[in-house]
């Protein structure tokens, strides 16, 4: 559940949230490498998983009727398709991986599925809080321990509405990606590597709706890929400044990155449009909350202020409208 409002509603998919069917135990076949791993404790595929969804139509991701979650993913060891199912009953995770990649995907699997996560280091300070954490028991950070892959998608989020960003994630990778190896079909691709991403043109990029800026950083950063999917493998702090070394690269990007690539329960994103507001307004009734006063109501979260933001944002609570929703562009259709 998401509180008290649709569990699907945007507050709600911004805090992680993927509907995942049970139960998807079964194996999928067609030649893959295969893994079977057993989580500690209670594991939700669709709350550990849902922040790597770039959108409902994500070309990268997809949720099967029969309870798997699949991603097409570039590995330091070429393309990969993985396929995640949860087996209740047994109570273990059922893993396939195709592609030059599999092997490298299914020994991060653990570290994807939240196993580097300690979910107890956690104490919810706020009733609201308290009542998230508790109807959420099966809340990991995932570790995907790919830098470029949650990079690119963030810098397409700057400055614009969600729509926008994951309308331009979807066009560049069906134009410029390639179809995931296995058997799902055309249906699943695999985002391009760093130097497809610095080649391509700039009428693409307009054709996407991506400004001049945008682009320029993401094609900076596939310049230096190698440099940046080193922060991965760093603490916080430096693993921030390698990213952004990279000019057009923030802490807004940086901390949105971080969360997903390292799995840093602390990463709270500053800089943003709504946070603060829906933060302040969930802990405080302060809906002009600024990052500051963000800050300030988190800081008894030390250490865990990301999860504790997710709890927020899952928790459904958020200011009544005062403003119609900011207006969406397609600078491609110019």
């Amino acid at each position: 559940m998401a509180g008290r409002f649709d569990p699907l509603s945007r507050t709600a998919v911004r805090g992680g949230r993927a509907d995942v069917p049970a139960d998807g135990g079964a194996a999928a076949g067609g030649g893959g490498l295969a893994r079977v791993w057993v989580p500690e404790g209670v594991l939700d595929l669709g709350l550990t998983l849902g922040p790597l969804r770039r959108g409902p139509g994500d070309p990268t991701f997809r949720i099967t009727a029969d309870g798997s979650v699949w991603r097409g993913s570039r590995t330091p060891q070429g393309a990969a398709t993985l396929r995640v199912a949860l087996d209740r009953a047994a109570g273990h995770v059922y893993a396939e991986a195709w592609g030059p990649g599999a092997e490298w995907i299914l020994d991060g699997l653990p570290a994807l599925l939240g196993a580097g996560d300690d979910p107890a280091a956690f104490v919810p300070r706020h009733r609201l809080v308290h009542v998230s954490h508790r109807s959420r028991p099966g809340l990991r950070m995932s570790r995907t321990g790919l830098v470029l892959e949650s990079l690119i998608p963030t810098v397409l989020e700057q400055k614009v509405t969600s729509d926008e960003a994951y309308r331009a994630w979807r066009r560049l990778v069906q134009w410029h990606g390639e179809p995931a190896p296995g058997p799902y079909g055309q249906g699943l691709r695999v985002m391009p590597d760093a130097r497809t991403w610095a080649m391509i043109p700039s009428w693409d990029w307009h054709k996407a709706g991506v400004d001049a800026k945008r682009s320029a950083t993401i094609v900076r950063a596939a310049r230096v890929a190698a440099r940046l999917e080193e922060a991965a493998a760093m603490p916080p702090g430096q693993a921030a400044a390698r990213l952004e070394a990279v000019p057009g690269i923030g802490p807004w990007t940086s901390s949105e990155t971080l969360q997903r690539t390292n799995g840093d329960p602390d990463a709270v994103t500053t800089g943003d449009l709504h946070l603060p507001g829906i933060i302040g307004y969930a802990l405080a009734g302060d809906r002009d909350a600024d990052d500051a006063a963000m800050l300030e109501l988190l800081a008894p979260y030390a250490g865990q202020r990301h999860r504790a933001a997710r709890l927020i944002l899952l928790a459904g609570r958020t200011p009544p409208r005062r403003a119609p929703r900011m207006y969406r562009s397609d600078i491609g259709r110019l």
